[in-house]
């Protein structure tokens, strides 16, 4: 557009010069020293002589603006070539999941919907020179809820301290809440496959991992007619936890599953029997970056 522009402008001036030169033919005759027995007739050959110098030089000048507008695209594209090939992908992610209760004992049931959601950064290092393998190391913050007939309250030991005793609301018992919240900071490992190219976010992902969580608070609600018991910080769940997890999609919709490898609980009972409850979550993870 601009050179078209430019193009306009010199075709323009050129018309306004050969105006001119018909108007004072006799002056321009006079200055190039062109004489004949037909001034008109040697005024014309005049003025096109100078119409086709000034041409001459339009087009000239044309040309080089041309030549130096093309080569400062090469050097600009050549420039964005290198820096988009060490491209990264997915570097910040966000989930949302379902959480469901494994290895729960009999009568433990979930009477709501538990989600979960979890946020953070990974570090993405490419492994080859494609860079669709790659490695991920990261750090973020995950909140897990469980909606469940496992009733929690504190009871005085004797000696000054309080024990939390655990039970299963039966199903004719009547509650507004039963509900744990956990709180943890994350950091997950992945192995990375990816078909992307710098050109390019839309393609395919398979992403697997292991992820330790650290938990650093816990709260643990119960609501009836009666009463409201809150237990926070409770020591007898474990701080450490970890397991593996999958993430599989296209473009903006990944699936992803996580399981727990080691007990949500470390030291607690119901009755006789320990609680070996172990975490699945499943739903969707979304990449940005």
């Amino acid at each position: 557009m601009i050179i078209a522009k430019f193009y306009s402008y010199l075709h323009y001036n050129s018309r306004k010069v050969a105006e001119w030169l018909k108007a004072h033919a006799w002056k321009a005759c006079i200055w190039q020293h062109i004489e004949g027995s037909n001034p008109f007739l040697s005024a014309f050959f005049c003025k096109n002589r100078l119409t086709y110098t000034i041409m001459r030089f339009y087009s000239l000048l044309l040309l080089l603006v041309i030549s130096t507008n093309n080569f400062a695209q090469e050097i600009v594209v050549k420039d964005s070539i290198v820096v988009d090939s060490l491209y990264r992908e997915d570097q910040f992610y966000f989930n949302f999941t379902y959480n469901d209760l494994n290895n729960t004992p009999d009568g433990l049931k979930q009477n709501k919907f538990s989600p979960g959601i979890s946020i953070g950064f990974l570090r993405d290092m490419p492994l080859n020179k494609k860079r669709t393998f790659a490695l991920a190391l990261g750090l973020g913050y995950s909140s897990s809820t469980y909606n469940h007939t496992l009733y929690q309250y504190e009871q005085p030991d004797g000696n000054g301290n309080e024990t939390r005793v655990y039970e299963i609301l039966s199903g004719d018992e009547f509650y507004d809440k039963s509900k744990q919240v956990l709180h943890f900071v994350e950091i997950p490992f992945e192995i990375r496959w990816r078909n992307s190219t710098y050109e390019s976010h839309k393609f395919w992902r398979v992403y697997t991992g292991f992820k330790v969580s650290y938990l650093f608070a816990d709260k643990y609600k119960f609501v009836n007619d009666v009463q409201t018991i809150v237990i926070k910080n409770n020591p007898d769940l474990n701080k450490f936890q970890y397991g593996a997890y999958f993430t599989v999609g296209w473009n903006t919709w990944n699936l992803y599953a996580y399981y727990g490898l080691n007990p949500i609980f470390k030291s607690a009972k119901i009755g006789n029997e320990d609680l070996n409850m172990k975490t699945l979550n499943i739903g969707l993870q979304f990449y940005i970056l």
